[in-house]
């Protein structure tokens, strides 16, 4: 993969402010007033959450330092072109805002990416979609702040340049990434993941998980080829920075995942689990992701019965983080020969009993988690057979974004191969 002639030496790295603890979402208003001439701020949550009293809390701190606030609480659960359309909508009617406020999961914080970034420049959403799916249009001017508030552990969408979605048309799962799309204000509160349940905090925890294992895994910087400053996006390959935030998260989620699943009343559990997902945001929002976020994105949007416990029954969805964890056993199986140590490395930071492996050992840990977290037992269980590895193998290869950062070249069998693997994991 080395372009020996001319190869890559630089990488960069991002990341907006943060403030982390118990209590921090209680000085969300002086956070705010912080941040220049903010008048009017509009507040993007889910109906979930809204019917906790946290978003109406959150506003009411605002107008105490002269901000008036609204709260949208219309951001749907993994989210679509069309969700997202409606919350644009309602801020064009309302607006103009100074600022916005996501308060919610990885969904309340991406709905709100995409309503900053097209209430501030014209075009429709499908123009900014990564290609080949969209047109990959960037930004043309700068987007007003964003404060993002996560309530739930495990996405990382407020530390990283990404907003994703479903498009509904062509059912696959897919995104919007540029730099200004990075919040700049990460408010990170153990407190507030307390009431997730069982199988929110699993599949959130998964997502951190393979956020941190596919950053860790993923290709070198140095193996791309040397880029002009321009040319630079936010996904730079694995580098020794975000290594660091990674293996951190490994640690954290190997010790914490199982007590948070278990007993959504562990503080200590909760308040690690939070640490590692805002590590892991930290970590993959400058390495990037690979295989198992690329598979994951067609299991999402071609989900057609299956109903998760603790997710809203109104319609079929696989939440993001299991989506993505359903083949990365395979996947990391897979990646294991470009870096053998490096897998068995990342193994042991998950769990210190692993001595020396193989291609399997990776693997097995994954497994391990998954069962005890409670996941479905492979693609099978939750609706997919052999007959659709065809129509999931073209959605994988629409998502060339992360499977450049792969760090094996991947084809449309091998990715067939993975899929068809994962449909009984245990």
């Amino acid at each position: 993969m080395v372009d020996s002639d001319n190869p890559e030496s630089v990488f960069t790295y991002g990341a907006p402010q943060l403030k982390f603890g118990p209590g921090a979402s209680e000085e969300i208003g002086y956070d705010l007033s912080r941040l220049g001439d903010v008048r009017r701020a509009l507040v993007v949550t889910d109906p979930g959450v809204a019917a906790t009293g946290l978003p109406q809390r959150v506003a009411e701190q605002m107008a105490r330092f002269g901000v008036q606030a609204e709260v949208y609480d219309g951001a749907r659960v993994e989210p679509t072109d069309a969700s997202m359309r409606e919350a644009v909508e309602h801020a064009r009617a309302q607006g103009p805002f100074d600022a916005f406020v996501a308060v919610g999961g990885g969904s309340a914080i991406d709905t709100a990416k995409a309503v900053n970034l097209l209430t501030t420049n014209d075009g429709d959403l499908a123009e900014y979609v990564n290609p080949p799916i969209g047109d990959g249009r960037a930004p043309e001017h700068p987007l007003k702040p964003l404060v993002a508030v996560p309530t739930t552990a495990g996405t990382g969408s407020e530390s990283t340049t990404v907003c994703v979605l479903d498009v509904l048309e062509l059912q696959v799962k897919t995104g919007i990434s540029h730099p200004r799309l990075r919040p700049v204000l990460a408010v990170v509160d153990p407190d507030l993941t307390m009431t997730q349940p069982p199988m929110v905090t699993a599949s959130s925890g998964l997502d951190i998980l393979c956020h941190a294992l596919e950053s860790y895994t993923a290709r070198p910087y140095t193996s791309y080829p040397r880029k002009r400053p321009e040319e630079r996006v936010p996904y730079n390959g694995a580098n020794p920075v975000a290594d660091l935030w990674c293996e951190r998260a490994m640690g954290l989620l190997g010790k914490a995942f199982r007590a948070a699943v278990r007993d959504g009343d562990d503080v200590g559990a909760r308040h690690d689990m939070a640490l590692a997902a805002t590590f892991a945001g930290l970590g993959f929002g400058n390495a990037g992701v690979h295989l198992p976020h690329a598979n994951g994105y067609p299991i999402a949007g071609r989900v057609r019965e299956y109903r998760p416990a603790d997710y809203p029954q109104d319609e079929p969805m696989v939440p993001h983080g299991m989506s993505v964890a359903l083949t990365a056993p395979e996947a990391f199986r897979f990646t294991f020969e470009a870096d053998p140590e490096r897998h068995l490395t990342a193994a042991r930071l998950l769990d210190p009993s692993v001595s020396d492996g193989g291609a399997d050992t990776l693997p097995a840990v994954v497994r391990d988690l998954m069962r005890d977290v409670g996941m479905p037992s492979g693609l099978a269980a939750i609706g997919y057979a052999d007959g659709d590895v065809d129509a999931l193998v073209e959605g994988t290869m629409a998502q060339q974004r992360l499977l450049a950062t792969a760090p094996r070249e991947i084809t449309p069998d091998d990715v067939a191969d993975v899929f068809r693997a994962s449909m009984h994991l245990w």
